[in-house]
């Protein structure tokens, strides 16, 4: 055994490591007296196992200290360094700042690659960029990154939201007429892209209204490109309606012609590429569509070409002349009196738009009785205006104005029908019965004053 302990120090020393741990403890009287039992045999079973035990200890503290000094030989060769400090020195330290493990585990190299510490900053070469502040930073300081700036963002209308948004727009225009402020209003909405649909909106809403609608929408769209659309916008609107008129021709009859004067209008106003037609040639298939279209190039080719196209819907009520309103209403009057039909009548009036002029059909209405011979013209007028009235579509203003433009003209008209007085008389009671005009309008008709012959001398002359 001592044999055995020697060899192992030697080894020891030959690997160039000197460890005070690597010395067998030295054996005492207890292991003498085991050896010499061993030697003649006498081990008691307890003995035996105590002796295994203690040889067991010894081989792996062996095997533990010859692993530990293989590991550190290896990192030193990685590292192509020498051992440097005392190998006699306890635990065989090779410097006191060393890093390495301690346990003789890992390769032996500096922890973080040599970036860690007290007192380190990183690597040595390391260069930090300039990092973007963080707002969720405790040490975040708002007013040391500039000036902050707030806008207010307004969402991209979708396509219901657009529908309910310009369609009181567009009917708002229709009673007051002024282009910038629809495109004020406009302008103050998020469009996004599907702002063509503004066009094809306005025009669809004057389908189905007036003629004088359909002129204030084309103007509209006049004065919309350039500014809140485009030519390529307008284009696509007129292409979509060109596919959605099967639908449009359900509540619009006449919406292929329409639409047809829509497109030669905007081409005449420059709203339209001139082109617009060229590319629609040989590649319709609906016949609505085609009618729209060939409505459109007649027009455009008609002799006078585009320079009369902005009368293409006619002259709007108030910018027509007096004596064709007044030519309008004797006609209205006259098929009324022939046909009876008092829906017919108003509707007629209803499209004439000069509702500051009404005062005028009330008047050429009265005169009418007066010149007519029986009752039945009188009735039908006292039922007409009964209409108007209680629709609103006749004011209490323009009835007045109409019955007193007849009581100014009586005696004139007195000498053509000599009747008229007394057939005045009988009408507006009628019309009082029947609640079309007030008592004291009855009541300041003019009346013939009393007639009495004077003598037979005067041949019979009537005298007041």
């Amino acid at each position: 055994m001592a044999t055995e302990v020697e060899a192992w120090t030697v080894a020891s020393q030959q690997d160039g490591v000197f460890n005070a741990g690597d010395v067998e403890e030295p054996y005492n009287d207890e292991d003498d007296e085991l050896n010499e039992t061993e030697e003649n045999g006498n081990w008691t079973p307890q003995e035996k196992a105590l002796h295994e035990a203690r040889l067991k200890a010894k081989a792996k503290r062996r095997l533990r200290r010859t692993s530990s000094r293989d590991s550190t030989r290896e990192s030193l060769s990685e590292a192509g360094g020498e051992l440097e400090g005392d190998p006699t020195s306890p635990r065989g330290k090779l410097s006191a700042n060393d890093r390495k493990s301690r346990m003789g585990k890992g390769r032996g190299l500096p922890k973080k690659g040599g970036a860690g510490g007290k007192g380190v900053w990183g690597a040595a070469g390391m260069v930090y960029e300039m990092e973007e502040p963080d707002a969720k930073d405790p040490n975040y300081d708002e007013s040391a990154q500039g000036e902050t700036v707030y806008a207010t963002v307004e969402p991209e209308l979708d396509e219901g939201e657009l529908e309910k948004t310009v369609n009181p727009i567009v009917q708002e225009y229709f009673e007051h007429g002024d282009t910038k402020e629809v495109q004020m209003l406009l302008e103050e909405l998020n469009l996004g892209h599907k702002k063509f649909e503004v066009s094809s909106l306005a025009v669809s809403l004057s389908l189905e209204g007036k003629a004088s609608h359909r002129e204030l929408t084309s103007r509209l769209l006049s004065d919309l490109v350039g500014k809140v659309l485009s030519e390529a916008d307008m284009a696509r609107a007129f292409d979509k309606m060109l596919k959605d008129l099967p639908d449009l021709i359900l509540d619009t009859p006449e919406a292929p012609q329409m639409l047809g004067q829509f497109i030669a209008r905007a081409i005449a106003d420059h709203a339209l590429p001139m082109g617009f037609l060229d590319h629609y040639k040989g590649k319709v298939d609906c016949d609505h569509a085609r009618a729209a279209l060939d409505r459109a190039a007649v027009l455009l080719s008609m002799k006078r070409e585009m320079v009369r196209l902005d009368n293409v819907w006619g002259v709007g009520g108030g910018q027509r002349p007096v004596k064709h309103l007044i030519k309008e209403m004797n006609l209205l009057l006259k098929e009324y009196l022939v046909s009876g039909e008092v829906s017919e009548a108003e509707h007629c009036l209803r499209d004439l738009e000069v509702p500051h002029f009404h005062h005028e059909l009330v008047y050429e209405a009265v005169v009418m009785v007066l010149e007519s011979k029986g009752e039945t013209a009188v009735r039908m007028m006292v039922k007409l205006l009964k209409v108007f009235w209680e629709t609103g579509l006749i004011t209490l203003d323009q009835m007045n104005r109409g019955f007193e433009r007849v009581y100014q003209e009586l005696p004139e008209i007195s000498l053509d029908v000599p009747l008229a007085h007394n057939i005045m008389e009988t009408f507006l009671d009628l019309c009082y019965q029947e609640g079309v005009i007030t008592k004291q309008l009855r009541d300041t008709c003019p009346t013939r004053g009393r007639k009495r012959f004077v003598s037979e001398g005067d041949g019979g002359q009537i005298k007041h």
